[in-house]
Order: C-alpha cells, then sequence, then structure tokens
C-alpha cells in the first residue's frame, strides 16, 4: 500500500464516489475541448439541474461558455456534474412536397 492509499490518520483511503468519478470524468472532457468543439454539459444549480448543448466559446478558471440554440449559457465549473463531446448535429432535411 503506498501513501497515496491512505487518508491523514494512516488508515484506508475511502474510494471515490461514483459522483466524484463522474464529476472527475466532465471536467476532464471539458479541459480536453478546444473552443468551438460542440459539447453537452449538465450542471446542478439550486433550482435542480440544467443541460447546455452547443459549442465551448469561452473558457476560464472558474466557468465555461457553451452557444446553445437559445443563446450562450454560462456554467460555474463547481456545477458541472457530466459533460462530453458530442457529433455536430445532421443537415437539416429537405422540406416534403405535396403529390
Amino acid at each position: 500500500m503506498s501513501d497515496a492509499d491512505l487518508d491523514r490518520s494512516g488508515g484506508p483511503a475511502a474510494a471515490p464516489s461514483q459522483a466524484e468519478i463522474a464529476r472527475a470524468r466532465a471536467l476532464a472532457a471539458v479541459d480536453a475541448a478546444t473552443l468551438g468543439d460542440r459539447l453537452v454539459v449538465r450542471a446542478h444549480d439550486g433550482d435542480g439541474a440544467r443541460d447546455a448543448l452547443g459549442e465551448l466559446t469561452e473558457r476560464t478558471p472558474d466557468t465555461l461558455t457553451v452557444a446553445t440554440r437559445r443563446g450562450p449559457v454560462t456554467v460555474r465549473r463547481a456545477d458541472v456534474v457530466a459533460a462530453k463531446p458530442v457529433p455536430p448535429p445532421p443537415p437539416p432535411r429537405p422540406r416534403r412536397t405535396a403529390w
């Protein structure tokens, strides 16, 4: 057992929870994305969860901004619980014509 496997009292360290693992993976996905990449980000705030799907337009040490169809959404990194890259939207479908 290495020092990394021990907590401050010298006993075994608690394993990270599933939520902590998911959050770490989400922040890694956000950090790996470059400006202009398309991604979806889920954040928890006082009113529950919200999703932002669009292009990453800005990233600071504390926040990230995603340009969605409804406008820019700024999310605090501390509120991010899930994130992943997504492919570009499909091209518009042709209009149907009457027979």
